[in-house]
């Protein structure tokens, strides 16, 4: 890491950190290159059977997610939207513990399992940040494809890591070493965040699979689905917002509740030792994989608005 990511990550966060996931974890090195990787929820991703810096272990279902947003609602301070491409959304799985939100939801900030208060982050907004810093190009990355929608991006990227990075056994600062900087797991998972997203291009396959933003025409969830699925190899879900069908004009009398404005994408994996590998195994939505309406034509993918997309 170089002096000047280290200030970043020494300087962006300036509340103390809970410790990780399991009690008594050594912050001795943890030489993951070393061992053979283990898969996420095999019988051998168990705390007791590995070292859960190097594998998943508290959980291992990964998700990918993505937003499709039509405009920020702070075009004004110049949050624009990514020509020709989805947002991102997160890396999951999730439960707090250690809380950057300024704003969390839920809000963990009275209490932790540890039974200690944890306040949010009240310091200089990231974003501000990002400004000073950004000819680095994990900064200007996260600035143009994690966009957040009427609020500060900063607001997402802070409630991501909060509500998400936390629970990943393989970000605990325990597992950085006795050379462990302090909040370098933060910019770490930004990082790895951003290397999983490129990986799955939502515009370009629904775009290949003749799926494109339109205010004219409309799409079935399944047809969606399937393009996605031809070129990641397993069935996301799908994530709609906007009016139920039965509550539209064209959906009136129909029993389907489902809702009909394209807007989340959500890639499922489980991954092969530390998830900063990014050695992601793809593998089907588990449970529901829509809660968009399942009629034809149901479903719009709105063109976005001219002045929100980045030139």
């Amino acid at each position: 890491m170089s002096v000047v990511r280290r200030v970043f990550a020494l300087t962006v966060f300036s509340q103390g950190v809970l410790g990780g996931l399991y009690p008594g974890l050594s912050t001795a090195n943890h030489t993951c290159n070393l061992v053979e990787p283990v898969l996420s929820c095999s019988d051998g991703a168990q705390a007791g059977l590995v070292d859960s810096c190097c594998a998943e272990t508290y959980g291992g279902l990964i998700l990918q997610t993505q937003f499709w947003n039509t405009y920020t609602g702070r075009e004004s301070q110049g949050q624009l939207l990514p020509k020709d491409s989805w947002t991102i959304h997160g890396l999951w799985p999730a439960k707090p513990r250690r809380q950057y939100d300024p704003e969390p939801s839920p809000n963990t900030t009275t209490g932790t399992p540890a039974g200690k208060p944890v306040k949010p982050w009240k310091g200089e907004p990231i974003s501000d940040f990002i400004k000073r810093f950004r000819k680095y190009d994990l900064l200007d990355y996260m600035n143009k494809h994690w966009t957040g929608l009427n609020q500060p991006s900063w607001y997402l990227w802070a409630h991501e890591f909060s509500k998400h990075a936390t629970c990943f056994s393989s970000f605990d600062t325990e597992c950085y070493g006795p050379a462990y900087v302090q909040h370098e797991e933060v910019i770490d998972f930004y990082s790895t965040v951003i290397a999983y997203y490129q990986n799955v291009p939502t515009w370009r396959w629904l775009s290949q699979g003749g799926i494109t933003p339109s205010n004219t025409t409309a799409y079935a969830v399944a047809d969606i689905q399937g393009a996605i699925k031809t070129q990641f190899g397993k069935v996301p879900y799908v994530g709609c917002s906007g009016p139920r069908y039965n509550e539209t004009a064209p959906g009136k009398g129909s029993k389907d509740n489902g809702f009909t404005v394209l807007s989340e994408m959500w890639y499922y994996y489980h991954v092969n030792g530390r998830v900063q590998r990014v050695q992601g195994v793809p593998v089907d939505a588990s449970g529901s994989v829509t809660n968009c309406a399942k009629a034809p034509g149901a479903v719009w993918y709105y063109e976005r608005t001219a002045h929100s997309v980045a030139q």
